[in-house]
């Protein structure tokens, strides 16, 4: 006793194949056209001067003998200096960039109190790996260090 060959499995198995197939390939097409990669840079000559303007930035930081310790309590952010402090006393952009993804990026402009600490507040979420930099706003010289949040306790953010 014969069945027809739609009542059986394996015909329906193998036609199946193809289709999920076809239908996951463009699935994949269309996110590869209509997504972007943050990740690869286009001008990579541009990107390599601005590297080599960075690696001046951070000499100077490291003429002037800046130290300081970095304390991220809550979103709350406290940046007190041991040495090379900021004579003029002008605000201070502290940047977290995520090391994967673009969007987590943030900047977080610091200004001094009475007591000469530098602070500020940060009301995205910093858990993960971070690639922070601290510069003034004229950025004159700038500090960076790639940090591991949260972290309890004061973070030594030396050049």
């Amino acid at each position: 006793m014969n069945t027809p060959w739609y009542k059986q499995f394996w015909p329906w198995f193998l036609i199946a194949v193809p289709l999920i197939t076809l239908v996951m390939g463009g699935v994949l097409l269309k996110l590869a056209i209509s997504t972007e990669d943050s990740l690869v840079v286009d001008d990579y000559y541009k990107e390599g001067k601005a590297i080599n303007a960075r690696l001046d930035k951070e000499a100077i930081a490291k003429r002037k003998n800046i130290t300081t310790e970095l304390t991220i309590t809550d979103g709350s952010i406290a940046v007190k200096f041991h040495s090379g402090i900021p004579q003029e006393g002008n605000a201070l952009k502290l940047n977290f960039y995520h090391v994967t993804i673009e969007e987590r990026d943030a900047s977080v402009l610091l200004s001094r109190d009475a007591n000469g600490i530098y602070r500020g507040f940060v009301e995205k979420d910093l858990t993960g790996k971070w690639q922070v930099s601290l510069s003034p706003v004229d950025d004159s010289w700038k500090v960076q260090n790639t940090l591991q949040l949260p972290y309890s306790g004061a973070i030594k953010f030396n050049p």
